[in-house]
């Protein structure tokens, strides 16, 4: 049931649509070689598909490689083969990377001159955010394309047709709506995961019933014997892998940390990639915690750590070390929300110029610009402090860090509180208790 062509994909719109990057690198009368891309997605959403239907419709031969089983050798031998092909006049070809996330630096940098010098069309395919796994020169020459899991009503229409088309089940099976609904519910958005889920569900009802004319009608009962248990764990009270997915974040983050480690056996026993659990549970504790517990963010890395060094079953109980103590940690989304404002500024264009005072002067003929004319070493000040201007000037006087009042924070909040008004040169905060920062011969430390 694997596509063909471009329009018969379900789902992806938003990459799908007319002169987009897949529709050009699809197009067999493009004169142009192609830009490589990376598919980053959930599984189950067509990264595979994607890259044999764009090397069929442009008329290129399709290499694959596997970064679970392919060495720098194979890749090496790849790109020979490519070449071989273009020397006899063929297309640049399409190198399918499955799994990019898993390759080594070094399998990496095996990649980097055929891609560099057009000798293939890269198309990876990766279930992991691509700037954590893959080497940012690869990155900087390709397209990153994020593929949606699929919605209800998409893996609808692939069952049916699935059902009726000759290249799948040909109208031997009789699938009603209510079944159509259990098999969707049951795959969390993935169209690998439904198809099958239908095709053993078509074979139960087949073999109960061998001797009755088709179409045979599937039932739940069918469709519940044909899937393991790995499938459905998730799903046993209907809801989907990303609820629970969801739940567990929004547990942690509300601090009820009975909820989190219940959501966290449902991960485990559905056999998630702890890796993606760690990883989660490492993003909680700078987001959600942040500075209140600085030490969540240490507790969660160094579950991560554990997770891959001593692997599973063992590696659940690190996990839930980390759930816990994330979860009854105090919450401070400060940082994160700075940052985001920080963000927002620059890409609005308030940056401004870097001030003349805090300008590298360590070449020859910056001192006549006036580079770092005026700083102040911040070590020669009495108090390690000294009134300054950082920020530049379109932006002076801007807060992006709000302290919140909680756990080791309203330490930070404090302190953060007389530094700024020594930096301003503003009047000092008024003391607030044993929260403020130690003072010394009335100033502050």
């Amino acid at each position: 049931m694997r596509p063909v062509s471009l329009d018969e994909i379900v789902g992806q719109e938003h990459l799908l649509g007319d002169g987009s990057p897949l529709r050009q690198l699809a197009n067999p009368e493009s004169t142009r070689p192609g830009q490589s891309v990376i598919l980053f997605g959930p599984p189950g959403t067509g990264k595979t598909t994607l890259a044999q239907v764009v090397a069929r419709s442009s008329g290129r031969t399709f290499i694959e490689l596997s970064a679970v089983t392919a060495s720098v050798k194979d890749v090496r031998e790849s790109m020979d083969h490519a070449r071989r092909l273009i020397d006899t006049g063929q297309a640049v070809p399409v190198l399918f990377l499955d799994e990019i996330h898993r390759f080594s630096k070094a399998q990496q940098d095996a990649l980097l001159p055929g891609v560099e010098n057009g000798v293939v069309v890269l198309i990876a395919a990766t279930t992991e955010n691509p700037s954590f796994s893959v080497i940012q020169p690869l990155l900087s020459r390709s397209l990153l394309l994020r593929l949606e899991a699929l919605s209800d009503n998409h893996l609808a229409t692939l069952i049916a047709r699935a059902v009726t088309d000759t290249r799948g089940l040909a109208g031997c099976v009789a699938v009603d709506d209510l079944i159509t609904e259990h098999i969707v519910r049951l795959s969390g958005g993935d169209a690998r995961r439904a198809l099958t889920a239908l095709d053993a569900a078509a074979a139960v009802a087949v073999a109960k019933h061998p001797d009755r004319e088709p179409p045979i009608p599937v039932s739940r009962e069918d469709v519940e014997e044909a899937i393991n248990r790995a499938t459905v764990s998730y799903d046993r009270a209907g809801d989907q892998h990303y609820d629970v997915v969801s739940a567990f974040i929004k547990s942690v983050r509300g601090s009820d940390a009975d909820a989190a480690i219940h959501y966290l056996a449902r991960m485990v026993e559905a056999g998630e990639d702890p890796r993606f659990i760690a990883r989660r549970l490492v993003i909680l504790a700078a987001e959600d915690v942040g500075l209140a517990d600085p030490q969540a963010l240490v507790i969660a890395q160094a579950a991560a750590d554990a997770v891959t060094f001593i692997g599973m079953p063992e590696g659940r109980i690190p996990l839930a070390e980390a759930t816990v103590y994330v979860a009854l940690a105090p919450k401070s989304n400060a940082s994160y929300n700075a940052i985001n404002a920080a963000i927002a500024d620059i890409r609005a264009g308030k940056a401004g110029n870097v001030p003349p005072h805090l300008r590298d002067a360590h070449y020859p003929g910056a001192t006549t610009l006036g580079h770092g004319t005026g700083y102040v070493y911040s070590h020669n000040a009495p108090r390690g402090v000294n009134q300054a201007q950082y920020l530049p000037d379109e932006l002076t006087g801007t807060r992006y860090y709000q302290p919140t009042p909680r756990g080791s924070e309203a330490t930070l909040g404090a302190r953060h509180q007389v530094l700024r008004s020594i930096i301003d040169g503003t009047p000092p905060p008024a003391p607030t208790g044993e929260d403020t920062p130690n003072r010394e011969n009335g100033e502050e430390s």
